[in-house]
């Protein structure tokens, strides 16, 4: 199996990658602006390093050939987004996973959502619920990630999600939580189809993130 990252040098994405090296067989390919300065390519027979940016159509459809899963881990550019389904529906991907922020919805409540829309602004939460909106019309098989704000713990990889249309709870996930949920989904695509979820760790419904 074939396996794209979009944003192949952000921190999630290069703990993906290492996963996927570690715990899985297929074949990876990484994209990213300047990707061949700002990754390194630790095992060539299954690493595709590709240099290009989101907006690049032709460039696209090259890096999804005959790939089976997306992740993106970008989405504050709608047009970009557009650009990225549009090459993923001329290549057939089969599923695509994406990483968003949360409050899309106005789902992030009490003293957290309040401190959450102050520090986003209106213009950030629109730009990704455009771009979200677009994943979720595509027609593609979709995961939407409603990420809460990240930070690195080694070794903590514990998460839960909530659905679409329940409250958001929880004002922190680490990096290495998400990227465990990123495998599970690859893991059993199925279960998780065409949702939108909500991730956070667990007991962290704090008035803000605690490293604020």
């Amino acid at each position: 199996m074939k396996i794209l990252i979009l944003g192949a040098a952000g921190q999630i994405s290069k703990m993906v990658t290492e996963k996927l090296l570690q715990e899985a067989d297929a074949e990876l390919i990484l994209y990213a602006r300047n990707a061949n300065r700002r990754i390194a390519n630790s095992d060539p027979s299954r690493i595709t390093i590709i240099d290009g940016d989101f907006n690049d159509s032709a460039k696209l459809q090259e890096a999804m050939e005959g790939v089976a899963i997306v992740y993106l881990n970008d989405m504050n550019s709608s047009g970009a987004t557009q650009t990225i389904i549009d090459a993923a529906k001329k290549s057939a991907v089969s599923k695509i996973i994406c990483a968003t922020i949360l409050g899309i919805y106005d789902e992030v409540i009490g003293a957290f959502g309040k401190w959450n829309a102050r520090m986003v602004g209106r213009t950030g939460t629109n730009r990704h619920k455009e771009s979200a909106q677009i994943i979720e019309e595509s027609g593609i098989d979709y995961t939407l990630l409603r990420l809460t704000w990240l930070y690195n713990q080694a070794g903590n990889e514990k998460y839960v999600v909530s659905q679409k249309g329940e409250p958001f709870i929880g004002a922190q996930v680490s990096r290495q939580a998400v990227a465990q949920l990123i495998m599970d989904i690859i893991g059993n695509p199925a279960a998780y189809a065409n949702k939108s979820l909500g991730v956070s760790e667990p007991n962290t419904d704090f008035p803000k993130p605690s490293f604020y």
